[in-house]
């Protein structure tokens, strides 16, 4: 069996002349929380709508489970629970009926879907609400509600489009410690998402597309690891007098490439330490400035934020 549940290899589509991926790679391993980055446009949805079988590539292949998703719909359904970006909601059934139906449509006996509906509204936080008509839910309640849906046949991997659009700050947060738990649980989650903090609060990988193409894929660690590999310190300075002796002192470090003057920050002056990505390099900075009695009010890395890395590899552009 292979370490990835989800695989694709030269994936293509193209809708008449125009072409929405171009040679889609894929490596999603069992058990992680994948987060699916890219602009607007990117190619994100119909990658997913391939995965999820509701498109058939133009070229290339795709697999889920192990099942590939053109000769084994039925087995690649039965392995996934999608929740698409649009979701459906039937507004005049009460949330346990909403559950019932969808447990129904899995062939789940009628004598183990009492439980199961029980169960699902337990792990989404939903039991106090069983009783009231879907319509009257809030956006992210009913976010919460198609989540679980989508657990109605355990599925051993979720892929879902945006489950975090258009929720206010505190929803996100309940729907990102809701992924977390169902990894917890043994679920891989595939989804995709613009909000680049979200991804990083909970993403073990994270796959990033532009253009149809994908830029880069990995673990988030070793991503940042890969393409940070140079460091930056801002040094804000008590007396402007010591700006030479900073330059002179910090060009002396091991590890230090350059040291630039940059504007200033409330009157005091500011200067970038650009050194190597090893934390031997930092201290003896550090070390060195402390032992010249320099005066800083200001010792500050550049945080290694996705949203660094994705400004790093990505251009701007759309298909």
């Amino acid at each position: 069996m292979s370490d990835y549940i989800i695989e694709t290899h030269d994936l293509k589509k193209h809708y008449g002349p125009f072409q929405a991926l171009h040679g889609v790679a894929l490596h999603v391993p069992r058990g992680a929380i994948y987060g699916f980055v890219g602009p607007n446009g990117a190619g994100k949805t119909t990658t997913m709508r391939i995965l999820t079988t509701l498109a058939r590539p133009s070229e290339g292949w795709a697999k889920v489970n192990g099942y590939d998703v053109q000769t084994h719909k039925r087995e690649v359904r039965r392995a996934i629970g999608y929740m698409p970006d649009e979701f459906g909601i039937y507004e005049d059934l009460r949330v346990w009926e909403y559950l019932d139906f969808f447990a129904a449509c899995y062939d789940i006996p009628e004598n183990e879907r009492k439980r199961l509906v029980g169960e699902l509204l337990e792990l989404v936080e939903m039991s106090h609400r069983r009783e009231d008509l879907v319509d009257t839910l809030s956006r992210g309640m009913k976010q919460r509600l198609s989540l679980a849906r989508t657990l109605a046949h355990d599925p051993q991997v979720l892929i879902l489009d945006e489950p975090a659009s258009g929720l206010d700050p505190r929803a996100r947060v309940e729907i990102r410690e809701l992924l977390a738990e169902l990894a917890r649980l043994g679920k891989t989650i595939f989804f995709s998402s613009h909000i680049l903090s979200d991804l990083e609060e909970i993403c073990s990988h994270i796959g990033i597309i532009e253009g149809g193409r994908m830029v880069i894929e990995g673990s988030l660690d070793d991503l940042k690891r890969q393409l940070m590999e140079v460091r930056e310190v801002t040094l804000t300075l008590l007396d402007e007098g010591q700006v030479e002796a900073v330059r002179r002192t910090a060009l002396a470090v091991d590890g230090v490439r350059s040291v630039e003057v940059i504007s200033p920050k409330a009157g005091r002056a500011r200067l970038r330490v650009q050194l190597s990505a090893d934390d031997a390099g930092l201290a003896a900075l550090h070390a060195a400035l402390a032992q010249q009695a320099i005066a800083l009010i200001g010792f500050q890395e550049e945080e290694r934020s996705l949203e660094t890395l994705f400004m790093r590899v990505t251009k701007g552009l759309v298909t």
